[in-house]
């Protein structure tokens, strides 16, 4: 993704959930993106283009342990 799709990303993830997450480029994969609470790695980001649309699937685990 590229960087406007980040920042635009970022300020509804702000607004919609919380004012400090952040998002990261991956090193190695360039159709998601990392969410940062804080220091605290929470979900990544897809980007997903099917058939002209755009759309952005966040994608977050939580194990059992961390319940």
């Amino acid at each position: 993704m590229n960087s406007e799709e980040a920042e635009k990303l970022e300020a509804y993830l702000k607004s919609k959930l919380h004012p400090s997450l952040t998002l990261k480029q991956r090193d190695k994969a360039s159709d998601s993106l990392e969410v940062y609470l804080g220091a605290e790695f929470l979900a990544l980001i897809y980007k997903d283009v099917d058939e002209g649309e755009t759309a952005y699937q966040f994608q977050m685990t939580i194990l059992s342990e961390d319940l």
